[in-house]
C-alpha cells in the first residue's frame, strides 16, 4: 500500500472509494453486490444456501460499472484483489488497494498505450503513484478510438 492512501480492507470501503472515483469525475456508477459463498464467482463449488466460506466468513464481491469513455468495469473480489477492464483490456489480480488510484490514472488522462515496431503490437499502461504502473498486452484489432487516442 501507498503511503497516506487508505486501506481498503473490505469490499465494501473498496466500493465507498469507487463511488468517491466516480463522484470526482462525474462519471454515473453502477455496483451490483453478491454476498455468500453460493453467490461469489470463485465459489462455484459451494453448496446451494451455503452463505459462508469454511472459516464462517461471509464473501462480499462486488461488480462496478463507471458510465462514459473510456469503458470501464471493476470486479472486487473478497480476497483482497479486483479485475479491471479498460475498452475491454483485461487487468486481472491488481490489489484493492491500488483500485483507486488505477482509475484515477485512467479517468484523469494518465494511461496510455505504447506501440511497438517488432514485434508488433500495443501495450495499455496505467502509471500508480511509486514508480509503478500496471501493463497488458492490446491487440491492434482491438483498438477502440479511445485506445487510439492515448498511442504514443
Amino acid at each position: 500500500m501507498i503511503e497516506g492512501m487508505e486501506h481498503l480492507p473490505t469490499t465494501q470501503s473498496a466500493v465507498t472509494a469507487l463511488r468517491a472515483v466516480a463522484e470526482e469525475y462525474a462519471l454515473e456508477i453502477e455496483v451490483t453486490d453478491d454476498i455468500g459463498a453460493d453467490q461469489t464467482s470463485r465459489h462455484s463449488a459451494a453448496g446451494v444456501g451455503v452463505t459462508t466460506d469454511a472459516d464462517d466468513s461471509l464473501p462480499h464481491e462486488a461488480f462496478v460499472e463507471f458510465g462514459g469513455v473510456p469503458r470501464v468495469s471493476v470486479r472486487l473480489f473478497h480476497e483482497g484483489d479486483a479485475l479491471l477492464t479498460v475498452e475491454n483490456v483485461e487487468f486481472p489480480d491488481v490489489e484493492r488497494d491500488d483500485v483507486p488510484a488505477f482509475l484515477r490514472s485512467v479517468f484523469g488522462g494518465l494511461a496510455y498505450v505504447q506501440g511497438r515496431r517488432f514485434p508488433p503490437g500495443y501495450r495499455l499502461i496505467v502509471p500508480l503513484p511509486g514508480d509503478r504502473a500496471h501493463k497488458e498486452h492490446v491487440s491492434m484489432l482491438l483498438l477502440t478510438p479511445w485506445l487510439s487516442s492515448r498511442v504514443r
